[in-house]
């Protein structure tokens, strides 16, 4: 029997001695110097280019996303750094692992919750009640079901996340606020009354939001986040090198470390 000839399929990338291909392109001579990495990014997920518009959208997600402050995942990233500071790409990595429901992965739960929502919606309202009873609904059933809402709520931001409205505003420029910015919108003027407390929109949610309206696949909307933070970490690492404070904090933790019998707690 004749041996199988192995192939292995790919839309990606193929390389040779004296070429290499991406998306069907020329890397060098049709990709490099003429494609922005954000439109590379999505086009490479989408498997199709993205227009001027979906771009702007795409690339104002990933700045909204690339850095925080002194979060949890900036932390781990420079405290693996001191302790491995020949292990760059540990360092990254332990930063980047940290990406979940609490921090990061809340783009992801929160374009899922809308996307799930609107599964059930037979006709996509046409005005701001419309989507308001949607919303009532779907923020109702998860509280009876004693289930956070993703996107609602900050722990920096109180009153309004700054990135939310920037956002919304460009998907407005760029004929793109579709159903799921419209739901989470609504999300946002209806929980107080089901909730009995008023919680911001924050940037995760509205970002997990944008990327569902783009077309983009609801399970690698966490993938997004990370590639954006990547670059925020990077920066962290930079800064770590020029400006250490990992030693700072672990020894504040370790000085303060106050020893409490198990069976007092």
């Amino acid at each position: 029997m004749a041996e199988r000839e192995l192939n292995f399929p790919t839309s990606l990338g193929t390389s040779d001695e004296k070429q290499i291909r991406l998306l069907g392109q020329d890397l060098a001579a049709d990709l490099m110097g003429k494609v922005g990495f954000g439109e590379l990014a999505y086009w490479l997920v989408a498997g199709r280019r993205p227009s001027p518009g979906e771009t702007r959208v795409f690339e104002a997600v990933l700045v909204a996303l690339a850095d925080h402050g002194f979060t949890p995942t900036a932390i781990a990233a420079r405290l693996t750094y001191l302790s491995a500071p020949e292990s760059l790409q540990g360092a990254l990595a332990a930063g980047l692992l940290g990406g979940g429901s609490r921090f990061l992965g809340v783009t992801e739960d929160c374009g899922r919750f809308l996307a799930e929502t609107l599964r059930d919606v037979p006709e996509l309202p046409t005005d701001d009640d419309g989507w308001d009873a949607v919303a009532r609904e779907a923020v109702t059933t998860a509280r009876a079901a004693k289930r956070f809402v993703p996107g609602l709520g900050h722990p920096v931001h109180k009153v309004q996340d700054p990135r939310t409205p920037v956002l919304i505003g460009i998907a407005e420029e760029e004929g793109l606020r579709g159903p799921h910015l419209r739901l989470f919108e609504a999300i946002g003027r209806v929980h107080p009354e089901i909730l009995r407390r008023t919680l911001p929109l924050n940037g995760a949610g509205v970002c997990g939001a944008a990327l569902a309206d783009l077309g983009l696949p609801i399970a690698l909307l966490r993938g997004f986040a990370l590639l954006a933070r990547a670059a925020g970490l990077l920066g962290h690492l930079a800064e770590e090198r020029r400006n250490p404070v990992g030693m700072d904090v672990y020894l504040a933790v370790d000085r303060n470390a106050v020893y409490q019998s198990p069976t007092d707690q």
